[in-house]
């Protein structure tokens, strides 16, 4: 089958440079837009700090390459999801500041939406 006929889940649980995971999934999703535009991206757990603007990645010598998700629209990435239970958990559920624009939903409509696609890649 091809892949553009395929829904592409990106899903993002790891907080920002304590590993790789983001910025590679960050890389992948770009990448994959290329070939396919049906792609739905989700941030739970501590993935949803991905998000948040104001980090400074440079006082541990880190690249911030957070800022570059703010370019998933100029790539027609707009299903953006963020888990209401995962914000809440961290004490984040009023803020509103995002450096995207995200659909606040909650851990079951995320779970109901990443069983309708057909290749879940997790960050």
């Amino acid at each position: 089958m091809d892949v553009n006929m395929k829904r592409l889940a990106f899903v993002f649980i790891q907080p920002p440079h304590t590993t790789s995971a983001g910025r590679e999934g960050l890389d992948a999703l770009l990448a994959a837009s290329a070939y396919s535009k049906d792609i739905q991206v989700f941030f739970l757990g501590d993935g949803v700090l991905q998000l948040m603007p104001d980090q400074k990645p440079n006082e541990i010598l880190c690249h911030n390459y957070v800022v570059t998700f703010a370019v998933m629209s100029i790539y027609d990435i707009i299903d953006v999801y963020m888990c209401l239970e995962s914000l809440d958990e961290r004490g984040l559920n009023n803020f509103q500041n995002w450096i995207v624009k995200v659909n606040l939903v909650s851990a079951e409509q995320i779970r109901k939406n990443i069983e309708q696609c057909d290749i879940v890649l997790t960050f």
